[in-house]
């Protein structure tokens, strides 16, 4: 199929770069380990120092960290929080805090004493960091594969948008798309590279109405399938070189129109697109463009391919492949939150108030879908501690909350009290000590939801 070799070649093509991509990330983190400057002041620490004094690091045991943004009610960030009022808990067993660091307004704050007073407003980095803390890293991830082709035009603006009210001078971002597109942009200072990319993005994803016929052609549901295993592959690829990368904020910008692998099981169910035929008749039967003679000699004879048993078994094995992409999408989230990094997911279809007219698609259908696509981008970004961007069209607003979070956060460090190595995937709660206010508040605090233990090293 002449889609499937396309895709496939920009995944492969894209799978052999990855590595590449962040090399100047973990470049500037290596150099920065080796040539860390002084503090701009003396309230303000790099990780993992305490003012007077150096970290001290337990043998053979490793140090989980994870971001926390804490916001009151009102939306406003709490910057002065000591370690006393964080409490978290691995697989619901307490944990003692063993650091505690403050990113606020861009600058990095140890918070194991009191910080010193911060000016307001978000104070950015230079333009080439030289130590590890600052800046962001951000990884804008097209999934040309899965936005509309017809969008590509609003696609190419919402991207534009993030330079200009996300990205700032100092943050270190690359580009990767997952299909025709083929961006494979190296991590970058340079946003004039960003700016020229834009215009390469092409949306090639199925319109609503591609679902509605299930022939066996080079956009019928393999396909779809395949799509899909190949944006999932492609980013943990990413992902797992990320892991690389630390104390430094990281964030995925996804930007897709979401993953429903079978939309629509019930018309989708009929062989060769019999019932999308059959529909179509009966709108023009209402039309009275034919006659009721005309329409049910058109389909005469045809069986209910619902009840043919090959049909059945078809549909199973199809209810099999979905099962193993759901699968696929939890996964992708643990990688990430291995990595540490947060996923922003941005539908670019913004407010969906039901179909276009020229879709002619059935309303319950059509909800089932757009249901099922922005939840799937709410899972994404809910399980890693991000935001979903869905169902709104104030993209500029929605991309300056992202800077405010990513700009001010805690990283919270503790060392796990169970030592057992086979479990290595382990859930986080935190909760800030005496504010059920704050607890209670679905928004109020934003951290990854769970971790995985790396692998032991092995024995030299």
């Amino acid at each position: 199929m002449r889609h499937m070799r396309q895709t496939g070649y920009v995944s492969a093509r894209t799978a052999t770069t990855v590595a590449v991509v962040l090399a100047v990330a973990c470049s500037t983190a290596v150099r920065a380990q080796q040539n860390r400057p002084l503090p701009p002041e003396p309230t303000a620490t790099t990780v993992g120092q305490v003012a007077g004094t150096q970290p001290t690091f337990r043998a053979a045991v490793t140090l989980v960290t994870t971001d926390v943004i804490v916001r009151d009610e009102d939306g406003l960030f709490l910057p002065d929080l000591g370690r006393d009022d964080f409490e978290i808990f691995e697989d619901g067993v307490p944990q003692e805090i063993a650091s505690l660091v403050l990113v606020h307004g861009g600058r990095v704050y140890n918070q194991l004493q009191p910080p010193a007073p911060t000016r307001a407003g978000i104070i950015l980095p230079s333009a080439q960091p030289q130590n590890d803390t600052a800046g962001r890293i951000f990884i804008l991830f097209v999934d040309d594969l899965h936005l509309v082709t017809s969008l590509t035009p609003k696609v190419r603006q919402v991207a534009m948008q993030i330079q200009e009210n996300l990205i700032h001078e100092g943050d270190l971002f690359g580009i990767i798309s997952t299909g025709p597109s083929s961006l494979s942009i190296d991590m970058t200072y340079d946003q004039q590279v960003l700016s020229s990319s834009v215009n390469r993005i092409t949306g090639d994803g199925f319109a609503i109405r591609d679902y509605l016929i299930q022939q066996e052609s080079p956009r019928g549901p393999t396909e779809v399938l395949y799509r899909a295993h190949v944006a999932f592959k492609t980013a943990r690829e990413v992902l797992r070189n990320l892991e690389q990368v630390t104390d430094r904020r990281k964030v995925f910008l996804w930007l897709s129109n979401g993953y429903d692998f079978n939309p629509f099981p019930e018309t989708r169910s009929y062989t060769g697109g019999v019932a999308e035929q059959r529909r179509l008749g009966q709108d023009q039967l209402d039309r009275g463009s034919i006659t009721q003679d005309e329409f049910d000699r058109s389909f005469s004879g045809i069986p209910d391919a619902r009840f043919d048993p090959f049909e059945q078994a078809q549909r199973q094995g199809q209810q099999f492949a979905n099962t193993d992409l759901a699968a696929e999408l939890g996964e992708l989230a643990r990688v990430a939150n291995r990595a540490n990094t947060s996923f922003y997911t941005i539908d670019p279809r913004g407010l969906m108030a039901g179909p276009n007219i020229d879709e002619r698609v059935p309303i319950e259908e059509w909800n089932s879908w757009a249901f099922q696509t922005q939840n799937s981008l709410r899972m994404l970004a809910e399980l890693t501690g991000g935001m979903a961007v869905v169902n709104r069209n104030d993209f500029p607003r929605a991309f300056r909350q992202i800077d405010a979070e990513t700009s001010d956060y805690y990283i919270v460090g503790f060392y796990t009290s169970n030592p057992d190595p086979t479990v290595r995937n382990r859930s986080l709660r935190i909760e800030v000590a005496g504010r059920d206010d704050l607890n209670a508040c679905s928004d109020c605090l934003r951290y990854r939801r769970q971790y995985s233990m790396p692998r032991a090293p092995e024995s030299q």
